[in-house]
């Protein structure tokens, strides 16, 4: 399955992108990162379908590292060939696209900057992809 985030903004050259490079290269699954403008442009058609659609919101459900590893694994069994997260601009996400993500996720009740977001994404699909290999990386407790 790919997990695809794409993100509005510009990451370029920063602590955040070595980050999010750092755990991308991680992860064992097929793994992409896209970027939009702030406003405007299209988020890409989908790489694969069957494809889910995860949206980092204030809104959305906090989950622990193992039950966002089910989830993920729970869509790989069920054949979902792509998983994309979409991290919007300071504003964040309307109404429609709210309603139309297969999920709402969300890293605490704390605001976290849309660059370090990324990069805690991206360690948590490493994660996640580590807890369902079975690999030592992860410990719960």
């Amino acid at each position: 399955m790919l997990l695809h985030i794409i993100a509005r903004g510009k990451i370029a050259r920063s602590p955040e992108a070595e980050l999010l490079d750092r755990y991308a290269k991680r992860i064992t699954w097929p793994f992409k990162h896209s970027e939009l403008p702030d406003t405007g442009g299209k988020v890409p058609p989908p790489v694969q379908t069957p494809m889910r659609e995860v949206l980092l919101d204030e809104r959305g459900k906090a989950m622990s590292s193992e039950e966002f590893a089910a989830l993920l694994g729970r869509w790989r069994d069920e054949g979902v060939r792509e998983c994309r997260f979409l991290i919007g601009a300071a504003d964040g996400h309307g109404d429609e696209a709210r309603a139309r993500a297969d999920h709402l996720l969300c890293f605490g009740k704390m605001t976290w900057p849309h660059l370090m977001a990324r990069a805690m994404l991206a360690e948590q699909l490493w994660r996640a992809t580590a807890i369902l290999a079975g690999h030592p990386y992860h410990r719960s407790g």
